[in-house]
């Protein structure tokens, strides 16, 4: 599952299939919302496992999480880590650098949020952001960018050989769609922060993100650390065909779960709450829900 050929562009279908890429619309369905839900849940619960199995083998798991504004990465990072164990699962989505930390070795403030044993840490963004907004926005030189671009199989492959399970996506999204995504974010309060003058940049710039993809993958995109495409267009079918590749990519198993008995609650003793008056409580506003207004 981990291999493949350089520069090929390997899309992950449904089960984890993988096929070529077409440079025509995506040929990836629509998945309904009621099979949606259960097969959501389903995998969800692997997830719960999988997680277990980490935490009781002591591995260490990064996974990134890479593409387009308004890809649907977010939304598949919130799909994973749902029910997930926050002690053992980070999530890394770190703002712009300082001041300080551009002054730093570029890998320097990434490797800082590495895993330890037993944990998993998805990131929302990653190092290479180099690769991308920084090249097509000028925030970097092109020396910082080819020493980036050398730079970064290494790190990788000795991130691997130290035993670090590393996995990478790509959330493929098209222009029509995310300019669609553009306007509903727009319209919408609570995804309206998501909506940054970077992003509307990206439309204009569209070409020059392609390239730079390109030219990310024919250089990181090796067989120890393959890309792998999730074709986002329809947002439900991109997150379970991610989860399901995730949990394919990582030699987890069922643990035996322990007998949990829950013991009987003993009988009160002469213990008498103090008087509610003591206490300050929130205002009930829920009560009011659905009143008609006098």
């Amino acid at each position: 599952m981990r291999g493949g050929k350089r520069g090929d562009r390997r899309r992950v279908n449904a089960g984890g299939a993988v096929a070529k890429k077409s440079s025509t619309k995506t040929s990836v369905r629509p998945a309904p919302k009621r099979l949606y839900k259960a097969e959501l849940k389903r995998l969800q619960i692997e997830l719960v496992e999988m997680q277990r199995w980490v935490a009781k083998s002591g591995a260490r798991v990064v996974v990134i999480f890479e593409g387009r504004d308004a890809a649907g990465k977010g939304g598949a990072i919130k799909r994973v880590t749902e029910y997930l164990n926050p002690r053992h699962t980070r999530v890394v989505a770190l703002a712009k650098p300082s001041k300080r930390e551009r002054g730093q070795w570029y890998f320097q403030r990434y490797i800082e949020h590495l895993p330890t044993k037993g944990e998993i840490v998805l990131m929302d963004r990653s190092w290479y952001n180099r690769a991308g907004v920084e090249r097509v926005m000028g925030y970097c030189t092109d020396e910082q960018y080819q020493r980036f671009l050398r730079q970064v199989p290494v790190l990788e492959q000795h991130l691997i050989e130290d035993g670090i399970i590393l996995i990478k996506y790509w959330f493929s999204v098209s222009d029509d769609e995310q300019q669609a995504r553009f306007l509903a974010r727009r319209e919408d309060p609570i995804k309206l922060w998501k909506l940054s003058p970077t992003d509307l940049e990206s439309i204009r710039r569209w070409e020059d993100y392609s390239r730079a993809k390109d030219a990310m993958f024919a250089a990181t995109d090796t067989p120890g650390s393959p890309w792998w495409v999730v074709e986002s267009d329809d947002k439900r079918s991109a997150r379970l065909n991610a989860i399901s590749h995730l949990l394919e990519s990582i030699p987890y198993r069922h643990l035996d779960r322990p007998k949990i008995t829950i013991p009987d609650r003993p009988k009160a003793d002469d213990y008498e709450r103090p008087p509610i008056e003591q206490f300050r409580y929130v205002p009930d506003i829920a009560a009011q829900l659905g009143k008609k207004v006098s």
